[in-house]
């Protein structure tokens, strides 16, 4: 693998071969081991998508940079529709809109640990997870998914399922333009209908934690981040309506792409003409997936609140707040360096530097909330988007740790261990559908997001501004 190193954090990789682009990655010290320990798969993943029609340079993986579909996770690619850029469901991945919204309150540690047991029971109970559970309290008709697809959490707020003043704290308020329900097949509908509330299986997760330290008193101040006080970081997507979205239209596109004269490197990374008639029709049928997984969220929030109030928080002063929601998979038309193009963030979040009209006014004069969960065992982090963020990256962050050890392997690891029991003798309490999935997602299976942490600060694609530390994991 050919790069240099352009800062302590940054790298290149030149152009070469098929390339139309030169690549860029940002890494620590301990990240770039991982990397070398894999032999560079997942940079030379970034290499291929330096191959597709119209990409702007240059491409881009995150710190919390694996192994992915076509595009790695953590990757970053921006493409211009006037020089025949294209769009790869690839590079939003299967679970369109995965993503995450932290819940703050008033709420004491001390307080809550009193009622822990009864809080987790309730969570557990009023979030459904895992694979293809759907919930059974809540039933939605044809006409309605409908009205989710094109306007998001807005049409679940007007029915009284949380408050108004969530949808100014969404990324995009919680809805992407161009939705179109026509776009997104019967079968789509059929597995979405049933799940949404949900939080689905894998890495998806509900987890209640604290505040355990500040780095930037003043953005903590904007965005309500107290000391010692509780937060709820949730983790979910577009379950099985998105995953056959990305389905249906990797099918089309590896079609599509011979009659547009597209080489494909990589059979993974299918792709069409970003003004091509399926190349429209994608876009389309993927912001329906991801207002269905904004709106996702929104009902697990919905109820996250009613567990909290069953469990004995039901006064003003244990109102839990939604400090932002964003987006880990998705395309969006956003302008940069003066020109509008399309950027894919697969295992990325946007990360809108101070000033951005598009963030909520209370958070302009800091930067938009960055979100970046670690693993079930350690902790997670808060961060404040940046100016240099604008500059690098097209606006884009981390999204989380990032994975450095299979499923299969993980559960292997964890043969005859007892992971629930050694988290509850540190104080967190675990609730799963089953073993398996604890079990690949131990702490060992993630890297250190102290070390992401690092290289994005160190970067300056985003600003460290709160560590948070789990007490319940809800997981599927």
């Amino acid at each position: 693998m050919n790069f240099e190193r352009l800062s302590q954090y940054k790298y290149r990789i030149p152009r070469e071969g098929k390339m139309e682009a030169d690549a860029a990655f940002y890494a620590s010290k301990a990240i770039l081991a991982d990397l070398e320990a894999e032999d560079f798969a997942s940079l030379k993943q970034l290499q291929n998508v330096a191959t597709l029609p119209g990409i702007v340079e240059p491409a881009l993986t995150m710190p919390d940079i694996h192994w992915g579909y076509g595009f790695p996770i953590g990757g970053v690619a921006a493409f211009d529709s006037r020089e025949g850029g294209v769009v790869s469901p690839g590079g939003v991945g299967f679970d369109v809109n995965c993503g995450v919204r932290l819940l703050t309150s008033r709420i004491e540690r001390e307080e809550l640990e009193r009622r822990k047991d009864r809080l987790a029971d309730a969570l557990y109970e009023a979030v459904p997870s895992g694979m293809g559970r759907g919930r059974t309290d809540f039933r939605m008709s044809r006409r309605e998914l409908e009205l989710v697809l094109v306007d998001g959490p807005a049409s679940l707020v007007e029915r009284g399922f949380g408050e108004v003043e969530d949808l100014d704290h969404i990324e995009s308020g919680g809805k992407l333009a161009g939705a179109e329900p026509g776009a997104v097949s019967a079968r789509a509908y059929e597995r979405g209908l049933p799940q949404i509330g949900t939080l689905g299986s894998g890495n998806h997760f509900l987890e209640v934690q604290y505040v355990d330290d500040v780095y930037d008193e003043e953005t903590a101040r904007v965005f309500g981040l107290i000391p010692g006080t509780i937060t709820v970081l949730i983790h979910s997507g577009s379950r099985g309506l998105g995953h056959q979205v990305c389905t249906d239209y990797v099918e089309r596109f590896l079609e599509a792409a011979p009659r547009y004269g597209i080489e494909l490197v990589d059979r993974q990374l299918a792709a069409a003409p970003i003004e091509s008639p399926e190349g429209q029709e994608y876009l389309e049928a993927m912001a329906s997936a991801a207002n269905f997984a904004f709106a996702n969220r929104q009902l697990i929030s919905h109820f996250t609140r009613k567990a909290f109030v069953s469990a004995g928080f039901d006064g003003e002063e244990h109102r839990l707040q939604l400090l932002y929601d964003l987006a880990h998979n998705n395309a969006k038309f956003e302008e940069h360096a003066g020109k509008e193009v399309l950027i894919h963030r697969k295992g990325a979040t946007r990360a809108f530097g101070p000033g951005e009209e598009d963030l909520p006014e209370e958070y302009r004069s800091v930067g938009q909330p960055v979100l970046i969960p670690g693993d079930m065992g350690r902790y997670s982090f808060v961060l404040a988007g940046t100016q240099g963020a604008m500059r690098e990256t097209f606006g884009s962050s981390a999204h989380g740790a990032g994975r450095k050890m299979s499923r299969r392997r993980a559960k292997k690891a964890a043969k005859g261990r007892n992971l629930v029991k050694e988290m509850e003798d540190r104080g967190i309490l675990v609730r799963a559908a089953g073993r398996a999935t604890v079990d690949e997602e131990m702490s060992e299976a993630y890297k250190d997001a102290a070390d992401v942490i690092e290289a994005t600060h160190g970067a300056g694609i985003g600003r460290r501004v709160a560590r948070l530390r789990p007490l319940i994991v809800v997981k599927g």
